[in-house]
């Protein structure tokens, strides 16, 4: 098995998370997709309520579909689903799976990223295993009901300042808030329904891809 971390900090700029719900009417693997047409770095497979079987089957759908693109496909929460599909990665809440056994089971290659949502968590962090923050929610936010309490930008500033780690901003993010993010030091921002959702998928991705890069 490869000792050698696949993760690059840059596979955070433009990272798609996606909703099930928000993704129903397009179709959630053309969104993925599309957005990877339009330059998503990494892509997070995310639904709470599908069985583990049916993630399963997804995942492996995107993989095979993914797989000349180099754009790594990573699971939210469930190791095991992670584990099953060959995904490159797993992402996990402050709630989920233990980052250690996570890295364990996954392998030394695996990218594993976790949700941090104070100076508390962080502090008391073991980031050996991990590649990378989830720093959050920068904005109260729909797609998803027990977010913790926003931290706008100048909470996510300090964040990033106290991280050891690449980041990831989240929550409510959208393409005119790039150059916060940027001032703040995170090294991407991951959406939602700023791609799912969106009637033109690959040009809203496009549009956030130029911002970021413009900024």
């Amino acid at each position: 098995m490869s000792t050698e971390r696949l993760f690059r900090r840059e596979q955070l700029s433009v990272y798609l998370v996606t909703d099930p719900a928000l993704c129903a009417d397009y179709g959630l693997e053309r969104t993925v997709m599309d957005a990877v047409s339009g330059g998503a770095t990494l892509i997070q497979l995310r639904d709470k309520h599908a069985t583990d079987a049916e993630l399963i089957d997804i995942a492996r759908r995107l993989k095979q579909a993914m797989a000349a693109t180099g754009v790594p496909l990573v699971i939210n929460d469930r190791v095991a689903v992670a584990e099953v599909s060959g995904a490159d990665g797993v992402h996990l809440g402050q709630d989920d799976s233990d980052v250690a056994e996570a890295r364990r089971r996954l392998g030394d290659a695996a990218i594993i990223g976790l949700s941090v949502q104070n100076l508390q968590q962080l502090n008391e962090l073991d980031t050996a295993p991990l590649d990378y923050l989830g720093l959050g929610p920068v904005f109260a936010t729909a797609t998803k009901s027990d977010h913790a309490a926003p931290l706008g930008f100048d909470g996510l500033a300090q964040l990033v300042s106290a991280s050891p780690l690449p980041s990831v901003a989240i929550g409510g993010l959208k393409a005119e808030h790039t150059n916060q993010i940027h001032q703040a030091g995170a090294d991407g921002l991951a959406v939602v329904s700023a791609i799912c959702g969106q009637a033109d998928p690959q040009a809203a991705t496009q549009a956030l891809v130029k911002e970021w890069k413009g900024t």
